[in-house]
């Protein structure tokens, strides 16, 4: 590639997967000034995002022969395959990347690199670490794994809809660390939720509540993300769904298990996430204060 094509490069990125997170990084690529080509299987989804000014391809495949960079922002392995399956059917681009942003699996993410490296296409493995709150806001953590040469190049898109890109070396330790951080994530979020409902209970003010615990020790970014959607018990709009939450909570166990990891902390949220995702699959995770309450004998507390 000349200089001068690299400056220009990415002529244009398609976003392949417009859900909460995906839709998050269009609409900051646009506000960027990027050239941006969305596509999701949902036409109705896809149109809503278009409103914000982004072109729609009518296929997966159509839109990776429109652009250099490639993000995909999906939901299962079999989106993936998927979604590499039309790729690899479009017309070629020179230097062409996809950026696999979404959390599954090693071993699906490891098998779709070899399918594009053989199609001359490089693949990053690059797990987003954030709500949709923070997507929205542009207040992501990338985790970076792969190419060394692609991740380079890539860099200054990262810069347009994250606050920090950390690149990790070998393709697949993004996801190594994404589950880590997940886990995290599943203990933390039920160790807020079990501290602000007994701070309700005991008749603390839930008008400083969250406040009052985030400036001292116990803060977490969870406590101060999810903490105000347990005080009010107010859970739509989600920054993550709780049965999309439930993947995750599997991939991480599988993993964790694979590594020989013992993971007791983490063990005692799975029922608890479980149970609250029964009825209010649909709301943000932080519902698993629901759960919770329930286990007291009675229904949450409402302020």
């Amino acid at each position: 590639m000349s200089a001068a094509s690299e400056e220009n490069w990415p002529d244009s990125i398609a976003v392949i997967g417009l859900g909460i997170m995906g839709s998050a990084v269009a609409r900051h690529l646009v506000a960027a000034g990027r050239d941006v080509i969305g596509f999701d299987t949902d036409a109705t989804r896809a149109l809503a995002v278009a409103e914000r000014h982004l072109r729609l391809a009518a296929s997966a495949a159509a839109a990776a022969a429109a652009a250099d960079l490639l993000l995909t922002s999906l939901p299962t392995e079999e989106s993936l395959d998927a979604t590499v399956t039309a790729v690899l059917g479009a017309r070629r681009r020179p230097k062409q990347v996809l950026v696999e942003l979404s959390t599954l699996s090693l071993s699906s993410k490891l098998s779709q690199c070899e399918r594009l490296a053989a199609a001359g296409i490089a693949m990053l493995d690059t797990p987003i670490s954030g709500t949709g709150a923070q997507a929205a806001a542009g207040d992501l953590v990338l985790y970076v794994s792969g190419d060394a040469e692609a991740t380079r190049r890539c860099l200054p898109v990262f810069s347009d809809f994250s606050r920090r890109a950390i690149c990790l070396g070998v393709f697949g330790n993004g996801t190594k660390v994404k589950f880590i951080a997940n886990l995290l994530v599943a203990v933390h979020n039920v160790a807020a939720a079990e501290a602000l409902s007994l701070g309700l209970r005991c008749g603390l003010d839930p008008a400083t509540l969250c406040d009052v615990l985030a400036a001292g020790a116990g803060q977490s970014r969870m406590l101060e993300v999810r903490g105000p959607m347990m005080i009010r018990g107010i859970y739509e709009p989600p920054t993550m769904k709780l049965d999309v939450w439930q993947k995750d909570m599997r991939l991480i166990k599988a993993f964790a298990e694979e590594s020989g990891a013992a993971t007791p902390l983490f063990d005692t949220t799975i029922p608890l996430y479980r149970s609250a995702a029964v009825s209010h699959g649909l709301k943000d995770t932080a519902a698993v204060r629901l759960a919770i309450d329930g286990l007291a004998g009675s229904d949450s507390l409402e302020h």
